[in-house]
């Protein structure tokens, strides 16, 4: 999605922009060449007469990225550019304004997302920061704040408080499966065991990805694939409820 072109449009600006960068990072340049260090980007820029220009960018992380810009018809130098990127591997999933990366855990990650506030207060109300901060690999599904928004009002403010703690535990490991399951990994009818101990079943066509709770409730799927150090998160639109 979104972070095929995260690296390229991070180099492209790191290339445009080569004397602010200078100032944090280091680079060199010749006729046509330039090679700028910044923020963790190495990034190697090559200008032909023409006004193309070639990208190359790595990151510390060992991130790659390819990028081509050549000017749109009738532009003149340092006008408009159109862009074609192409990326090797990526860093990760944009979720809520933030980055998750393979190098943080579930939680380390759900925390920088804008959109997972609400899962974020009910699983340290629950007590299940470290839980999902374990070797795992665990599979969740996050329901996003706009998810718990569906719930009747006062539902959420109720069940973050102490004496709604088994309950409050009870609805989130619902959205936890053992093991680190990618959506390609998932199958029509498919039947998971949940840690809470209940089962949820996968409904997919094609990409799409839907999950049936125990009480025939249904959410999407809506961001998949947010792999994190000890496992991989799906966002959905609904909350899943157990059935007891």
């Amino acid at each position: 999605m979104i972070t095929k072109t995260f690296f390229a449009a991070l180099a492209l600006t790191g290339a445009l922009a080569a004397p602010a960068f200078a100032q944090d990072g280091k680079s060199k340049s010749d006729a046509e060449k330039t090679k700028t260090t910044a923020d963790g980007m190495t990034t190697k820029t090559k200008m032909a007469d023409d006004g193309k220009m070639k990208v190359k960018g790595k990151s510390d992380a060992g991130d790659k990225m390819k990028a081509k810009t050549k000017p749109r018809q009738g532009d003149a130098m340092g006008g408009s550019m159109s862009t074609t990127t192409t990326s090797t591997s990526t860093s990760g999933v944009m979720v809520g304004g933030a980055m998750m990366t393979p190098d943080k855990d579930i939680v380390d990650n759900a925390v920088g997302s804008a959109d997972h506030t609400t899962l974020v207060a009910a699983v340290k109300a629950a007590g299940l920061v470290e839980t999902l901060k374990g070797s795992g690999p665990f599979t969740v599904f996050a329901p996003s704040n706009s998810a718990f928004d569906k719930l009747p009002a006062g539902t959420v403010n109720s069940l973050v408080t102490p004496e709604m703690k088994p309950t409050l535990t009870k609805i989130l490991t619902y959205h936890v499966v053992p093991g680190r399951l990618t959506a390609d990994q998932l199958s029509n009818g498919q039947v998971l065991t949940t840690v809470e101990g209940e089962q949820l079943t996968v409904m997919k066509s094609g990409s799409s990805v839907m999950l049936k709770d125990a009480k025939g409730g249904m959410a999407t799927v809506t961001i998949p694939n947010v792999i994190s150090s000890n496992g991989v998160t799906h966002v959905i639109d609904t909350v899943l409820m157990p059935a007891k």
